[in-house]
C-alpha cells in the first residue's frame, strides 16, 4: 500500500502556486448537527468528548421554531439543533436522516462575494447574503448546497464581537467537564452514491476552486469483502480538506453503502479531529465511554516499525500503549500520523469521529484502510448488514 502512495503528490503549494483562490476560506466556523433532542446531546457532548457551553438560542431567546445549543472545544464549535414543532423541516430532515450534519459552516472575510463566486459558478443557494445584528455587531451570512441535504454556509464575522452569532445568548453552566485535547477539525469525509464522486470531485473544482491532492481507487481502498473509492479535495490554503467516498463493487455490502442505506441518501460520513496527545486523549475518551473500532491483529503492530523505517521516520511513542488502546500508525514521505475511530455516536451507523495526530504527515492513513475497513465490516457483522 505504501509503495503506491509514494507516487502520490502531497505538495498542495505545488498544486495552487501561482492559482487565484476565488474563495479564500480562513478555516471551519462551525458544524451544526440536525438532532432529536439537543438538550440531551449537547450533555453527550459535554461529559463523553470534553465540549463546553458556549451559547444558546431557543424560546427564551424568541427563537419559536428550534432550540440550539452551541458547544466549544479549543477551535472547534458545534451547534446542536432541535426543531420545536413536527412541521419544521428540520423535523423532516431529522425523520429521514436522523440525527447528522446539517451544516459545514466556513469563516470567510466576504460572506456576499463567496456567495456571489459560488452560486454563478452553478451552486445551489440555501441561504442569500443577510446582515444579522445585535449590540455586539454585525454577522453576513450566506450559504450553497453541497452533496444530499448538507450545506456549506459562509460566514463573516469580522464585525462582531458577540459569543457566538445574533440571535444566541451566552450559555452558562455550572456543568463544564475537562477538555479531552481536541484542537480544530483536521477533515470531513462525505459519503455519495454510486458514480457520484467524480460528478462532486467536479462540483467543488468548479464552483469552490478546489483542487483533488489525493486519490484511493477501489485497488487500493478493499478488503476481501468490500471496497470503495475516495477524492480528497482541498482549497487554496490547503486549511479545508473533504475526502469524498463512493462505494465500488464487492462480495458484500460496503460501509459506504450502509451508511447511504441508513442515512438514506449522501451526507457527511465522520470528522477527523485533531489532538496533540492522542494517547491522552484517547484515554480520556475511553473513560467517558465512547468506544471505538476493535484493535487491529497482533500482525498489524509488528509491520509499523518496517512500515516507518521505509520512510526514515522513528516512532516516539510507545507501541505496546499505542497497541493497547487501539492507535493505528501510518506514515508518507513528510512524517507520520497516528488515527483511530470511534464507532458510530447515534443509533443509525451512520456518523462517526477520527481523532488524528499528524507527526508531519499530510495524508490520510492509506496504509490503515486494510486493518480500518476490516475493524468496522466485523462491526457491520454484528448488525446484519455486511
Amino acid at each position: 500500500m505504501m509503495s503506491d502512495i509514494k507516487n502520490v503528490e502531497y505538495g498542495l503549494e505545488k498544486i495552487f502556486k501561482g492559482a487565484k483562490d476565488f474563495l479564500p476560506l480562513l478555516g471551519t466556523d462551525y458544524v451544526e448537527f440536525y438532532v432529536g433532542n439537543a438538550k440531551q446531546a449537547a450533555h453527550f457532548y459535554k461529559s463523553a468528548f470534553g465540549f463546553q457551553s458556549l451559547a444558546y438560542k431557543g424560546l427564551e431567546t424568541g427563537s419559536r421554531e428550534a432550540v440550539s445549543y452551541v458547544l466549544k472545544q479549543d477551535k472547534i464549535r458545534i451547534v446542536l439543533t432541535t426543531p420545536l414543532n413536527s412541521k419544521s423541516k428540520i423535523n423532516e430532515h431529522i425523520v429521514k436522516h436522523g440525527d447528522g450534519v446539517k451544516v459545514v459552516a466556513l469563516w470567510v472575510e466576504d460572506a456576499k462575494k463567496a456567495w456571489e463566486e459560488t452560486t454563478s459558478r452553478g451552486a445551489k443557494s440555501y441561504l442569500k447574503p443577510v446582515t444579522e445584528k445585535d449590540k455586539h455587531g454585525e454577522v453576513v451570512r450566506s450559504g450553497i448546497y453541497t452533496y444530499g441535504e448538507t450545506v456549506h454556509m459562509f460566514v463573516e464575522r469580522k464585525n462582531y464581537k458577540g459569543t457566538f452569532l445574533p440571535g444566541f445568548t451566552e450559555w452558562k453552566s455550572d456543568y463544564n467537564p475537562e477538555p479531552c485535547g481536541l484542537k480544530f477539525i483536521d477533515h470531513m469525509v462525505g459519503n455519495v452514491g454510486w458514480g457520484e464522486m467524480n460528478t462532486w470531485v467536479k462540483w467543488y473544482e468548479d464552483v469552490m476552486g478546489f483542487e483533488n491532492f489525493l486519490s484511493f481507487d477501489d485497488k487500493q481502498i478493499h478488503t476481501e469483502y468490500s471496497a470503495l473509492m475516495s477524492k480528497v479535495m482541498s482549497n487554496g490554503n490547503g486549511r479545508i480538506k473533504f475526502p469524498i467516498n463512493e462505494p465500488a463493487e464487492g462480495k458484500k455490502k460496503s460501509q459506504i453503502e450502509e451508511y447511504l442505506d441508513f442515512y438514506e441518501g449522501p451526507g457527511v460520513q465522520h470528522i477527523a479531529v485533531a489532538t496533540d496527545d492522542i494517547i491522552s486523549t484517547v484515554s480520556k475518551l475511553r473513560s467517558r465511554g465512547i468506544e471505538f473500532l476493535s484493535t487491529p491483529p497482533e500482525e498489524y503492530y509488528r509491520a509499523v516499525p518496517g512500515r516507518l523505517e521505509e520512510f526514515s521516520h522513528e516512532l516516539k511513542e510507545d507501541i505496546e500503549t499505542l497497541k493497547n488502546l487501539g492507535i493505528m500508525i501510518d506514515a508518507d514521505e513528510e512524517g507520520y500520523l497516528l488515527q483511530i475511530f470511534t464507532k458510530p455516536v447515534e443509533d443509525r451507523p451512520t456518523l462517526f469521529f477520527e481523532i488524528i495526530q499528524r507527526m508531519g504527515a499530510r495524508g490520510f492513513g492509506a496504509g490503515n484502510f486494510k486493518a480500518l475497513f476490516e475493524s468496522i465490516e466485523r462491526e457491520q457483522a454484528k448488525r446484519g448488514t455486511l
